[in-house]
Formats: C-alpha cells, sequence, structure tokens
C-alpha cells in the first residue's frame, strides 16, 4: 500500500503489476522505482536474435529432429500471415 501511495497509483494496480496480469506506463513505472528508492535508466540496442546460442544447441540434436523443427517454425510463423490463430 505504501508503495502505491508514493508511486501514485492504486494498490490493485500495483498487484496487477507483481502477479504480470498488466504492465505500468513507463511513467508509472518510473514513479514507482523512484518510491522503492531506483530510477529508470532506458537504452536503445539492437534486437537480440540469439544466432549464437541457437548454433551451438544445434549441434547436439540429431539432424533429422532439426529439419522437422525448423519445417514446424516455418509453418507456424508462416500461418501468422494468413490468418490462423496462434
Amino acid at each position: 500500500m505504501e508503495l502505491a501511495r508514493a508511486g501514485k497509483t492504486s494498490q490493485s494496480a500495483v498487484s496487477a503489476y507483481e502477479s504480470g496480469k498488466r504492465s505500468p506506463s513507463v511513467e508509472t513505472l518510473s514513479r514507482l522505482l523512484k518510491a522503492a528508492g531506483f530510477e529508470l535508466r532506458m537504452q536503445l540496442a539492437p534486437p537480440d536474435t540469439h544466432d549464437s546460442s541457437r548454433r551451438e544447441m544445434q549441434k547436439f540434436i540429431p539432424k533429422d529432429e532439426l529439419i522437422a523443427h525448423i519445417d514446424r517454425e516455418r509453418e507456424r510463423v508462416g500461418s501468422r500471415g494468413r490468418g490462423a490463430k496462434t
């Protein structure tokens, strides 16, 4: 309750943030962090594609399973553009 009051938001909102049911706006997050003794710092960075870790992991998967997985992923990703539900 004290954090909600100091962060100028409601206790139910803080509870929803904590449980992952909602996400605070950047402004609200900044206020909550300040109330807790922190500050919000943001940095823009290119997306992490995990290519290097994916290549390492693929060394341990049998080739037929890897090909089947890649095919399933292509179908899954391709189906998004055709109006399929994910």
